[in-house]
């Protein structure tokens, strides 16, 4: 990876040495927080962009479809060196259930999508310079102030999310290695829209890789910006890399909760691995897409059972904490034996061996789990332990 280099253009505050972003346009603003690309090739006075499937070819002055990888004067300008989001979050948040259950993970984000959802969730800072009443303060950081910030927080692991990732990666992976040398593990929280370039850039570095299966119907992931192909592709080169990896569905009515559909993907989830981990969450409505109906239970442990139908050992109901019964939890798919027993972030009891078995018949049980087993997993069950476990804000040293 290059070594960082401040944009020129970039004018600092005398106080801070910062750039300074009082009464800038947006744009101009995130144009300071910019280094040289490693993501690029060159195919003539043009550049290709390899951050993420939608492969730009970007003319001298073009942005490509995230809004924040720009041709500048022969090279590719990325975000680098600050954060829109910063949070301590359960890493059953991301969402990760066989990864350091029970551990935290410092959270970062920044700003732009190379997708246009309109049900996103995080769209203050994904729809940047796409959508004008998409704002957010931004805070340069330093990777160090990063790692400072998450091991003051106890945290096990360091996740890039919030906006897609894939689009920052440079960034991204120079957390990383702050991260990795402090005895930290990380990953990466995204809309699965990846390359084999970037997937060889980010795998030195993580560990974990959440990927957002967003539906299985081509034309609909058309309306969204991107192509179910590129998704599913990319979760087979994730899965051969061995990386640890888990898929999210939002299961939003009317969209994408068509039994046909769901047993499709569960189909294609089970060719790849069975034991792949397959959270199946409920909507809410936000964005542009207020007049989308609420997810019920009923709705979720149906799409569940399509997926266990289907061979899918790991199926997991979210956002619904307390009222989906089994699917909160883990249990051997050999003998049926509870592992964990979950209520929305919280782990009530943990039974996983050090060596990653059930302690009933023996089996391995695929994941990445504590390396002191049940000691080193954070347990509870009062009303207090379940507060305990929800997101909380994380304070950085500047």
């Amino acid at each position: 990876m290059q070594s960082p280099q401040t944009n020129p253009r970039a004018s600092n505050s005398p106080e801070t040495g910062r750039p300074s972003h009082a009464a800038q346009p947006l744009a101009e603003v995130l144009d300071h927080q910019t280094v040289v690309g490693s993501l690029f090739r060159r195919e003539g006075e043009r550049l290709r962009c390899l951050a993420c499937g939608h492969r730009c070819l970007l003319a001298e002055g073009r942005r490509g479809i995230c809004k924040v990888r720009f041709h500048d004067q022969g090279v590719l300008r990325v975000p680098f060196g600050y954060v829109a989001g910063l949070q301590c979050d359960p890493v059953e948040k991301k969402p990760f259930y066989h990864l350091y259950p029970g551990s935290d993970a410092l959270t970062f984000g920044m700003m732009g999508c190379d997708f246009h959802c309109s049900y996103c969730q995080n769209w203050v800072t994904s729809q940047a310079l796409r959508d004008d009443a998409a704002q957010a303060p931004i805070t340069p950081v330093t990777p160090a102030q990063l790692v400072s910030a998450a091991r003051r927080q106890q945290a096990r692991l360091v996740v890039s999310s919030y906006n897609e990732p894939l689009i920052t990666a440079e960034w991204a992976v120079a957390v990383f290695q702050e991260a990795r040398a402090a005895g930290l593990a990380c990953a990466f929280v995204s809309n699965g829209n990846a390359t084999p370039e970037v997937l060889d850039f980010l795998q030195p570095w993580i560990i974990g890789y959440k990927i957002d299966l967003k539906g299985f119907d081509e034309s609909r992931y058309r309306r969204l910006g991107g192509t179910l192909q590129h998704v599913t592709e990319a979760i087979r080169l994730v899965h051969a890399r061995g990386i640890w990896m888990e898929i999210v569905t939002l299961l939003i009515p009317g969209f994408n909760d068509d039994t046909q559909e769901l047993r499709a993907a569960a189909k294609f989830l089970a060719s790849v691995s069975q034991d792949i981990p397959w959270h199946i969450t409920a909507f809410h409505p936000d964005y542009k897409s207020t007049d989308t109906r609420n997810t019920t239970e009923i709705q979720l442990v149906r799409a569940a059972e399509i997926a266990a139908e289907e061979g899918m050992r790991f199926v997991y109901l979210g956002n619904a904490p307390g009222r989906v019964g089994q699917w909160e939890n883990t249990y051997c798919p050999h003998c049926r034996h509870k592992l964990i027993d979950r209520v929305g972030y919280l782990i009530r009891e943990y039974s996983i061996t050090a060596v990653g078995k059930c302690p009933n018949c023996q089996a391995q049980i695929p994941g990445i789990w504590p390396e002191k087993g049940a000691a080193e997993v954070n347990t509870g069950n009062s009303v207090t332990d379940y507060h305990r476990r929800l997101p909380r804000a994380a304070r950085l040293c500047l």
